[in-house]
Formats: structure tokens, C-alpha cells, sequence
């Protein structure tokens, strides 16, 4: 019987297990476009626990489940024994005896990996306050397929060291490409929150523009992520200067992209002509969560199968 294995820190996969997770992703996003049926879920179920609301979570996985063949259902805590204090460790047993795999969006890690240390089938960290792992291999897959391999080169990471710049730098150590974060000063990187072993593979710098040079790809996300809405008014001003626009992707190579997880508010963390513009590939980025989660999903499920030429 293969071992369990989860998906709840980016760093839990080697770089070869993401690279075969990114040629089956193509693979199946071929076949997606092409409209040919590809079910080797078939009977196996999804469950998707959300504390933390979502769009694109909860429709790239729901919708991929089903595209495989599967089933998923969606749990909210607040309508489950979870919201109502039934200890993690208890539900993991009950929920894992009924599914075959688990997605969790929510607050603390310690809570996924409580879930994952009771759990008899796979879980996947569809977001915590510490990481987003599934976002950056979405991101990864969009930049080799706009790009080429990603190894030995810089993604400019500009605004919050949040938990999608967290999971950016554990990336950047698995595949061996730079990471310049540019953040205001209060909230720089925590390199052990970030699950950090070394600087290698990223550097800070004090000016956005200089993070952004000669970078071949800038991303951002929003100034408040989920559960810091009461600084909100404090971070419009911290963040000021921290805004993607046409200078700054200008500071970048003439052919980088541009990314951003969604949901966006132009005229703050980024420019209208920046996301709208003819470097932006989010959408792109947001529809590879689908893709890119379903060949992760079937990795976790049923282990390396070979690919068709």
C-alpha cells in the first residue's frame, strides 16, 4: 500500500515529484481543452472543509473533482461539529473514514497539520495564514508554460511577506530560482514562519523598484489578507509606495510577467494597466488552480502513472 502522503507546505514534495506534477498537469489540461473525458477518480470523494471564504478554492477543486470522475462536498466549519469545538483530531478520524482525500482553508497551520497527523487519507492545505501552497504551484506551472523552466530565475515579490510570499521562498529553494521581496518596513520576512533553511534564494531590498529590476516576473497580492481587516486603514498607508504600476514592470525585463492570486483591488496593490495589461497572465494563473490541483490530486490518490507521449 503506498504511503500517505499530504500536501501542506510546498517543501513536502521534491522538486522531481513537482516536475512529474507539472507534466501531468499539462497532460491534463489538454485533454480538458479538447473535451475528452478523463475520470480515474472515478467513485472517490473530495472533501473540502472551509473556515476561511473562497472563489477560486472552492471551484478549482470542486470542479476538478468532478472532471476526474469524483465526487466532492463542501463543509463550512460553522455548519459542522468543528464550529461547535469538536476537537481537530476527532473529526480527521470521522472525516477520513469517509473520503479518500480532504482539502482545509483555514486560520492556523498547526490546525491542517493536527488534521493531517489523524487522518488516514491525504490533505491538502487549500490555504493557511502561513502558507498557500497550491496558489504557487498554479504560479509555477503558468510561469513554465508562458516561459520555459523557472530554475535561476528572479520573481519580484512587492507589498506583504504574506502566506503566498511564504510558499514563494520555499519554492525558490526547491527549484533554485531568486526571490526579491520588497516589503514596507514592519512587515519583512519571518524566515522561520516561512519555513526558511537558508537566504540562498532571496534577497530584501527597501525600494520596490530596485526588488523589481531586471526581474522575470512581478507578483503581489492585496495590502490586508484575511483576518488583519482591522489594520486595513494603517496598511493603505504603509503600502503606498508599494503599488505594481508601469514604471515598476518597466524596471523589469521587457518580456516578464505579472501575477497575482486574485481577488485584485486595481489603483491599490496594483495598477489597472499592470493587471489588464499585455504582461499580465492571472487569468491564466487562476484557471491553472484548476489544473494544476487536479494532477495533484490524482498524485496524492493513485501515484506516478505514465504520461502518453
Amino acid at each position: 500500500m503506498m504511503s500517505i502522503k499530504h500536501f501542506l507546505q510546498f517543501n513536502e514534495l521534491t522538486r522531481e515529484e513537482l516536475e512529474y506534477v507539472f507534466e501531468r498537469t499539462r497532460w491534463i489540461k489538454q485533454q480538458f481543452k479538447a473535451y475528452k473525458t478523463y475520470h480515474p477518480l472515478h467513485d472517490r470523494t473530495l472533501v473540502m472543509i472551509f473556515e476561511k471564504a473562497s472563489t477560486r478554492t472552492r471551484l478549482s477543486f470542486e470542479a476538478g473533482m468532478q472532471q476526474l470522475g469524483g465526487s466532492a462536498i463542501y463543509l463550512n466549519t460553522r455548519d459542522s461539529q468543528l464550529g461547535r469545538g469538536e476537537p481537530v483530531e476527532d473529526a480527521a478520524q470521522v472525516i477520513s473514514r469517509m473520503s479518500d482525500i480532504v482539502m482545509i482553508r483555514t486560520f492556523e497551520q498547526e490546525i491542517i497539520e493536527r488534521f493531517a497527523a489523524n487522518s488516514r487519507v491525504p490533505v491538502i492545505n487549500g490555504l493557511t495564514n502561513e502558507y498557500h501552497p497550491c496558489q504557487i504551484l498554479a504560479d509555477i506551472y503558468t510561469y513554465i508554460e508562458h516561459r520555459g523552466p523557472i530554475q535561476g530565475k528572479t520573481v519580484a515579490w512587492i507589498g506583504d511577506s504574506n502566506n503566498v510570499c511564504n510558499t514563494w521562498l520555499q519554492a525558490a529553494e526547491v527549484f533554485g530560482f531568486n526571490v526579491h521581496v520588497s516589503t514596507p518596513p514592519g512587515y519583512e520576512v519571518e524566515p522561520e514562519r516561512a519555513g526558511l533553511y537558508g537566504t540562498d534564494h532571496y534577497e530584501e531590498f527597501a525600494d520596490p523598484m530596485e526588488a523589481a529590476e531586471g526581474a522575470d516576473l512581478v507578483t503581489t497580492d492585496v495590502w490586508t489578507s484575511m483576518g488583519f481587516e482591522e489594520e486595513n486603514a494603517e496598511r493603505m498607508k504603509d503600502f503606498a509606495d508599494w503599488q505594481v504600476d508601469a514604471d515598476m514592470m518597466q524596471a523589469a525585463k521587457p518580456d516578464a510577467l505579472f501575477m497575482h492570486c486574485l481577488p485584485a483591488h486595481r489603483g491599490e496593490e496594483v495598477a489597472a494597466e499592470v493587471i489588464d495589461g499585455p504582461h499580465s497572465v492571472v487569468w491564466d494563473e487562476a484557471e491553472n488552480r484548476l489544473h494544476a490541483q487536479k494532477a495533484l490530486m490524482e498524485y496524492l490518490l493513485l501515484g506516478r502513472i505514465e504520461t502518453p507521449k
